[in-house]
């Protein structure tokens, strides 16, 4: 198996961002997907920027995709999209169909972000026609459900399993970050950068229930499949991937890189990681229970 770093998902300033990948580039992840992915006023960073830090981690050895944003609403949105298709030098996590269909047209290998809604065989066939090289499974599905679509999956197409982060669930046309301090979709004046992982909303009995970061919102608890890597591995998946925060996203990939490479066991790994985080974690999607619980490894 690979290991995985995701799309950075928040707002950081152009200084951290670049900071973060320096030290990224001497982590063990495998793969690296750069690029915005939330929001197109997210604009500290050019594209040739992130064509920059592409070129830099590509050196360190790492495989490297640009990823596109998941909800497209204009056709300025569209003319970047389609420039990051065809940037000519590295493939792309297309995370809206239309991206899909850019990338068929031109040739150009991508990965299936897992907001494309892949839920069964017959999408994972059209995908792999259209020059997929990697399914990332939606975070909703259960473990029997990928067992299931690693049955029938298309030969060489790669399936990637998101185990650890922040679980982003849906997106809207409206900025909930924004409209938590009364200000206009419009006139947003970035707030979302003040949160650099999530603004937490909670429940009235004080239970963090989701996370709002800018158009998306994400689970409240970080989704954490550490403990069932044993059960991952048997079920043939390629690629781990790890959502970034601001705060842990080294020791998390520490702790995944010593589990796959034997070094510790998962409960040890686990047990670190825990004295490190202090995160309450959740794995319910992956026991095919509500994504918020936090269900004992079977």
């Amino acid at each position: 198996m690979k290991l995985a770093l995701g799309p950075l998902l928040y707002f950081w300033p152009r200084e951290q961002v670049e900071h973060f990948y320096r030290k990224v580039a001497d982590l063990p992840v495998d793969v690296v997907y750069l690029g915005e992915t939330v929001c197109s006023k997210r604009r500290f960073l050019t594209r040739a920027d992130w064509l920059r830090l592409a070129e830099r981690l590509a050196e360190a050895g790492k495989e490297v995709y640009l990823s596109t944003l998941t909800l497209m609403e204009s056709e300025s949105e569209l003319r970047t999209m389609r420039k990051l298709v065809g940037n000519g030098a590295y493939p792309v996590e297309a995370n809206d169909m239309a991206a899909v269909s850019v990338a068929a047209e031109a040739g150009v290998p991508f990965v299936a972000g897992p907001h494309l809604h892949t839920y069964n065989q017959e999408t994972l066939d059209l995908l792999a026609s259209l020059g997929a090289r990697r399914w990332v499974m939606p975070l909703e599905l259960s473990a029997e459900t990928l067992a299931q679509m690693q049955q029938r999956c298309p030969a060489g197409l790669e399936t990637e399993l998101f185990v650890y982060g922040r679980m982003p669930l849906a997106f809207s046309a409206r900025c909930f970050t924004a409209r938590n301090r009364d200000l206009p979709k419009d006139d947003c004046r970035l707030c979302c950068g003040d949160y650099p992982d999530g603004l937490p909303l909670g429940t009235q009995e004080g239970e963090r229930f989701l996370t709002l970061n800018g158009i998306q919102t994400q689970s409240g608890r970080v989704c954490n499949l550490l403990t069932e890597l044993p059960r991952i591995g048997k079920l043939g998946v390629d690629v781990l991937r790890i959502s970034p925060d601001s705060r842990h996203s080294e020791a998390v990939i520490r702790a995944f890189h010593e589990v796959m490479t034997g070094e510790v066991s998962p409960e040890v790994a686990q047990q670190r990681l825990d004295e490190t985080t202090g995160e309450i974690y959740c794995n319910g999607y992956w026991f095919g229970e509500p994504g918020m619980a936090t269900v004992a490894g079977q």
